[in-house]
């Protein structure tokens, strides 16, 4: 489906940019509910080895799994002989079982790291003929820029949108790129703030003819129905999509370069990069974006060394082609109820494995940077994220079944469905533990029994092994710090942009420190995640905070009391068990009982900025910013000014509207048409007009309105005529 650049959208002349359509004339693109039971049609193409596999890939996956096997196997001998030296007891073996799950999950990490390190010193992490550096790609064919909001502030959302605009504008191919803002938005406020934002933002481009909005009145299955209903309504004339989150900024250089890839390789349907988090002030985000810019080239590295074609998306900063996505990602809905039936929440892995199921390669670039993010503030904006993203990723259990999915996608899911039950596995491990001690404590071993012996019994708990294996396992978890920490010693722009060596070394160590004190807090919010799906508790769809305002003592410890007292309990019982025991678990003890401070000094935007100011947890973005991200900086402070502006519009939307007639104007020609006879009766409609039609006053139409008849109102002629004669 190639759509060349000539192809351009036509629209009848306009004076006035905000009488402009809001989006182009419509060119559909079937988009087919996969059946997960059945095997996709390919449509000839080849599913074990593509024509972008990399030549003995095999070899490094035999590397990657062998590795961890063998390291597993060695722990399980070692954790064998402390527990069970002298026979089998009960809490031993599922001491041993635990240990071997968790054992095989870091061991995994580990090895893939050091494929990871291979890659970064030999400055991999490319392939599809992409280039660091040298003269851009010509692009041949049209591709749509897509981001999707949810009730976010679009003058934020659209200040990253606008960098990405002028960095691709730089490279002057911006008529290879039409761009839209796709609005799931159920607060009517925001709505309306929207519209205004990106009449805003195309006036100041130019960009009526490359700018477009659609708002859905009915977001249907969430993100995925959000792209899905794009791609079945414009897919049809562009033959690659840029898919964006509400934070994300994309360099126009890196944008250009991975868009040619696509044209130039037929077989590829989706290749993301390496999103780097930026912009962190908090301690918590500071140390989320030191850990994603020190370790994360290190850990991308390593999954694309050996997932080669079989690469993950990650549901943003990525290019997908829009023909494999409308022929292969269709989501279908899971029989049952939430949280496990229903829309799929984490749908960029299903997608990602469905293309791949149906011939398409998936590639990651992790050697190309200029692909940012932002990290959530605090430790609890990351819980309730993650809380999300948790069931999403138990979703995927109901998934690993599909027909003709190759072995490597379901490795993803599999990997992502362990991301959060290795918490309560830990937890477990932790609590069997203590139960094996303390039966060790109360058990008085008879070194000579009834029989006659030579040799004595010893205890079954033999400490030395114990600690040896300790040291091996916290030797292989530790292991890729250092491992980045010596690759950071080779980039020298990286390497002086973090503070140099002494600093990056400093950083890496306090980073290490408070993220494991946060560990055991982290473990627990994990586990309570877990065992609320399980009693089938829905996550809901909320909108992320994306600011870090102050929060209170007192919120943050009416939120992490309970760590604490379980921090405290689990103290008790470490204690009257014995007091090595209690030494041996107080990294754990400490985080748990230090929650309410932790929590509060992480979240603390000071603390962040005051070790900005020494030179720790440095990035080069940060120290050394990009051009997109000086764009990207510009316009958030020009967006910040605006908003002190006492001049600024409303943000209310029915004062909005009443103050501002060319919004209005626009707003009406963007409404939805009007219901047919037959259709679903909407109820908030119906409702709201009523209230609009008896309100005195605008005032009190406000006060009686909820928002959903508000959102209804405004998305009906009659409901704005009404609203334009609300005295007030």
């Amino acid at each position: 489906m190639d759509v060349p650049l000539d192809a351009v959208t036509e629209f009848p002349p306009s004076a006035d940019p905000a009488a402009a359509p809001f989006l182009p004339p419509e060119a559909p693109l079937a988009m087919k509910v996969q059946n997960l039971r059945q095997q996709p049609d390919r449509h000839g193409r080849p599913f074990r080895t593509l024509p972008t596999t990399p030549s003995f890939l095999w070899m490094r996956r035999l590397f990657v799994f062998g590795g961890a096997l063998l390291l597993t196997g060695y722990g399980i001998y070692r954790i064998n002989q402390v527990f069970n030296s002298l026979g089998v007891s009960a809490l031993g073996v599922i001491i041993l079982i635990l240990f071997a799950i968790l054992a095989f999950w870091i061991a995994l990490s580990f090895t893939s790291c050091l494929g990871g390190f291979v890659s970064l010193i030999r400055r991999g992490g490319l392939g599809l003929g992409i280039h660091r550096t040298g003269p851009l790609p010509e692009l041949k064919n049209r591709t749509a820029v897509l981001m999707p909001t949810y009730n976010e502030d679009p003058t934020r959302v659209l200040a990253g949108l606008r960098a990405i605009h002028d960095s691709i504008l730089a490279t002057g191919q911006i008529d290879a790129f039409d761009f839209f803002i796709l609005s799931d938005t159920t607060n009517p406020d925001v709505w309306v703030q929207e519209e205004r934002a990106f009449l805003e933002f195309r006036k100041a481009t130019n960009g009526e003819k490359r700018v477009f909005y659609r708002r859905r009145h009915k977001n249907v299955d969430r993100k995925a129905g959000n792209l899905g209903d794009w791609v079945t309504r414009f897919g049809s004339a562009y033959q690659q999509m840029l898919t964006l989150d509400a934070d994300s900024v994309m360099d126009g250089s890196l944008i250009v370069r991975i868009t040619a890839a696509m044209e130039q390789h037929d077989g590829v349907g989706l290749i993301q990069t390496l999103p780097v988090i930026v912009g962190g002030r908090t301690l918590f985000a500071r140390m989320q974006q030191f850990a994603g810019r020190v370790y994360g080239p290190l850990i991308a590295h390593g999954i694309a060394w050996w997932h080669g074609s079989e690469g993950n998306y990650w549901g943003h900063n990525a290019i997908i082609r829009t023909q494999a996505f409308a022929e292969q990602a269709g989501l279908p809905h899971l029989k049952g109820r939430a949280p496990f039936g229903g829309h799929i929440l984490s749908h960029d892995f299903v997608e990602a494995a469905l293309m791949r199921r149906g011939g398409w390669a998936i590639h990651m670039v992790p050697g190309l940077f200029g692909s940012y993010e932002e990290s959530p503030p605090s430790l609890t904006d990351v819980a309730i994220r993650d809380r999300r993203w948790c069931q999403g990723n138990l979703q995927h259990s109901k998934i690993l079944g599909t027909k003709g999915m190759h072995w490597v996608s379901r490795v993803h899911m599999l990997t992502g469905i362990g991301s959060y039950v290795m918490s309560p596995l830990w937890l477990l491990f932790l609590l069997f533990g203590i139960l094996i001690s303390l039966q060790s404590h109360f058990y008085h071993p008879e070194y000579f029994g009834s029989k006659p012996t030579l040799y004595p019994h010893w205890p079954r708990v033999d400490p030395v092994q114990a600690k040896l294996v300790f040291i091996g396992t916290m030797g292989i978890l530790l292991a890729p710090k250092a491992l980045a920490f010596i690759a950071m010693l080779f980039d020298r722009a990286a390497l002086r942009g973090s503070g140099g060596v002494f600093r990056l070394a400093v950083s890496i160590v306090l980073e290490t420190l408070i993220g494991g004190l946060i560990a055991p807090i982290a473990m627990l919010i994990q586990t309570s995640g877990v065992i609320s799906i399980l009693l089938g508790r829905d996550s809901g769809w909320n909108a992320q905070n994306r600011e870090d305002g102050r929060v209170s003592l007192k919120e943050v410890a009416h939120g992490y009391w309970i760590y604490t007292v379980f921090g405290l309990l689990l103290a008790i019982a470490a204690w009257s068990v014995s007091q090595a025991l209690f030494l041996w678990m107080t990294p754990v003890l400490l985080g748990l009982i230090l929650a309410i401070p932790l929590a509060a000094l992480t979240a603390s935007r000071d603390v962040g900025l005051k070790l900005r100011r020494a030179g720790l947890l440095l990035i080069e973005e940060e120290t050394a910013p990009p051009p997109i991200l000086q764009l990207a900086m510009a316009n958030d402070a020009a967006r910040e000014r605006a908003a002190h502006d006492p001049n600024a519009p409303p943000e209310e939307a029915f004062a909005a509207l009443r103050q501002d007639h060319t919004l209005l104007e626009a707003h009406e020609g963007a409404l939805p048409p009007p219901r047919k006879p037959g259709s679903p009766i909407d109820a908030n409609l119906l409702v709201g007009l009523v209230k609009l039609r008896e309100a005195p006053s605008l005032q009190v139409a406000l006060e009686r309105l909820t928002r959903q008849e508000k959102a209804a109102v405004l998305g009906n002629p009659e409901g704005i005529q009404l609203m334009e004669r609300l005295k007030g």
